[in-house]
């Protein structure tokens, strides 16, 4: 996200076109971009009952790689770097998870992992081309995460996956990568000013454009000076998707995740990356995530943290590339 200087004169010309012109901040693109059901324009596609914000590069005939983004609750814009691998004979998918980025909004209570799991389906159905194409996916921290969820319940769907850091494969693996990553506490001056915006904007639970708009506000505390996670900076998202976050997270302590109880079904070699930067993650638990498949390789991508894909996509993707050749 860019940081703005707004100068007297700007606020000046806002504050007289908002007396021109009463501006309400729930109507869309006033807090937060428009969504593909908001903004026509922007490329789409409708599968399994909603609209995803999707884009693809490359030839359709071209094994499939389908990028799945982190968050949950950001979108795939810094993930773009991985198009390159179009160059290379591959037909790259790109879309916003549901209510992620700027696909379609919905309520927090009508999620759950098997519908994340439809929603993968639907995609791939929609752009493959024949039954005999290949199939890889290429998950980035909660992306591989629901990457790993999708080949533990469906082993014999997908020919290759590629995992960068997920963060944990279970629940519990989860909180415990969360607590080290963000270990600030409450009293941060990120959650200083979400209190703040509190003041003149709320929000409930399925107001989503006050929402989203609040849980961006976030976003510099992941890359504050000395983070955990060893990211250098900004990198750069459309819209992030609070209702789906706060949705996915309460089925999280109600229920719990594991995705780990098949994996020895799914034969196929693995490749898991992880950064040199990354504290909270790093080669133990890289190691321990990979062991949990029968087939697995790890690679570690120096001089970067979490959000290697953005920052040292130099770095990643001769590694990708060589794995993906070697099962095409």
């Amino acid at each position: 996200m860019c940081k703005l200087k707004i100068s007297f004169y700007t606020i000046s010309v806002i504050f007289l076109s908002a007396c021109e012109k009463e501006i309400s901040i729930s109507d869309p693109g006033n807090l937060v971009p428009k969504t593909v059901e908001q903004d026509q324009s922007l490329p789409y596609i409708s599968v399994n009952g909603t609209q995803f914000h999707a884009e693809t590069f490359g030839n359709p005939n071209d094994p499939m790689v389908v990028f799945l983004h982190g968050g949950p609750g950001a979108d795939y814009r810094n993930g773009l770097n991985a198009q390159q691998l179009a160059d290379n004979g591959y037909f790259m998918v790109f879309f916003d998870q549901r209510g992620c980025g700027l696909s379609k909004r919905h309520n927090k209570d009508s999620y759950s992992i098997q519908l994340l799991f439809d929603d993968l389906a639907a995609v791939i159905a929609h752009y493959r081309n024949s039954p005999d194409q290949k199939i890889f996916l290429f998950g980035h921290s909660w992306g591989a995460i629901v990457a790993t969820g999708y080949i533990n319940k469906y082993p014999e769907r997908i020919q290759g996956v590629i995992l960068a850091e997920p963060g944990g494969l279970t629940w519990d693996d989860i909180e415990k990568y969360n607590e080290k990553s963000k270990k600030n506490g409450l009293f941060t001056e990120a959650t200083s000013n979400i209190l703040n915006v509190d003041q003149f904007i709320t929000g409930k639970d399925n107001q989503h454009e006050i929402l989203d708009y609040k849980l961006g506000l976030l976003s510099p505390f992941g890359y504050k000076k000395d983070n955990e996670e060893g990211v250098e900076g900004a990198s750069p998202f459309w819209r992030n998707g609070a209702a789906i976050l706060a949705g996915l997270l309460d089925i999280g302590e109600r229920d719990g995740y594991d995705f780990t109880t098949n994996l020895s079904q799914y034969t196929t070699n693995v490749l898991l990356l992880y950064s040199e930067n990354n504290t909270s993650y790093g080669s133990q638990i890289a190691v321990e995530e990979a062991s949990k498949f029968p087939n697995s390789q790890v690679a570690k991508i120096n001089d970067t943290g979490h959000e290697m894909i953005y920052f040292k996509w130099n770095s990643v993707y001769p590694i990708v590339l060589n794995y993906l050749n070697s099962l095409k």
